[in-house]
């Protein structure tokens, strides 16, 4: 033993614990892999001031960053049923939403429907929230797009969809893959009513959700370098046994081909959203 140990460790400790610090902090950055003060992240909208890496954010954050004045009504989504399938893998579905969901302090659900004003012009926005199950798509996603959609023909105003997802939600088996076709009749509404529909591309979108209403829009804009496909770069190339180009499944890769028609940085994206949505609704000055 020595002072070290009796005297320095402890005090070091007792500095380290106190409940006063405060938590979270910091962030990495996936691309810089550096640690980022939060409330720079904040200021940047969850840009990596050094790289221009544009993290994940939650659903509310997005709303907010796109509504003007960050005001805006939630919409109550339909109730459905928890548990259809009784599922259990490693542990009982129940027990990962219940996990999920947390203390009520975190995202309640893969998805959030709003209406407000996006630089002055009324819109449904339907985000994803990609920390809920990895913006997994099962019945209550399947129910919110149908309203959402429902909720902009009845405004007559533009629907926004914002996906990030890994997918149908495999807990819930054949419900889930239902949802790919509902929402497509989600969208066929919108199209049929003749109102703008547009869906804003981020980190990632893929499995059934890409394969469904997220292809289906009117414009297709993506944040830089969002990962957008149906599956994983390496189980096709595993497939079709060769390389795949550099860039593959990249906003900027399906730019080049004609998927995408804009890849926006976060900073414009609610400025380009405004002046898309006056000229589709015949309000451009």
């Amino acid at each position: 033993m020595s002072w070290l140990s009796d005297f320095v460790r402890p005090k070091i400790q007792a500095l380290i614990d106190k409940k006063e610090v405060p938590e979270n902090l910091w962030d990495k950055c996936p691309s810089w892999e550096k640690m980022i003060f939060r409330k720079d992240l904040e200021k940047h909208l969850y840009v990596c001031p050094h790289c221009e890496h544009h993290l994940r954010i939650a659903a509310a954050a997005r709303l907010q960053m796109l509504f003007d004045n960050q005001t805006y009504e939630l919409l109550a989504i339909p109730t459905v049923k928890a548990d259809p399938l009784k599922f259990k893998d490693r542990k009982k579905y129940a027990d990962r939403l219940k996990e999920a969901k947390g203390d009520g302090t975190k995202p309640q659900e893969a998805i959030q429907v709003a209406e407000g004003f996006i630089e002055g012009g009324s819109a449904v926005v339907a985000a994803f929230d990609f920390t809920f199950i990895g913006g997994s798509m099962g019945m209550y996603v399947g129910e919110a797009l149908v309203l959402a959609a429902e909720q902009a023909i009845q405004k007559r105003c533009p629907l926004i969809v914002v996906p990030a997802s890994g997918g149908a939600r495999m807990q819930e088996g054949i419900l889930s893959l239902m949802q790919m076709a509902r929402t497509t009749v989600a969208v066929n509404m919108m199209k049929a009513a003749k109102l703008p529909y547009i869906v804003v591309f981020t980190d990632p979108t893929t499995g059934g959700v890409s394969a469904s209403f997220a292809m289906l829009g009117d414009i297709h804009i993506a944040e830089p370098k969002a990962t957008i496909g149906f599956t994983g770069a390496r189980v096709i190339e595993q497939t079709m046994r060769q390389k795949l180009p550099e860039g593959f499944q990249t906003a900027e890769y399906l730019l080049e081909h004609g998927v995408v028609d804009m890849v926006v940085h976060r900073k414009e994206l609610k400025k380009t959203l405004g002046r898309i949505l006056k000229l589709l609704m015949g309000k451009a000055a």
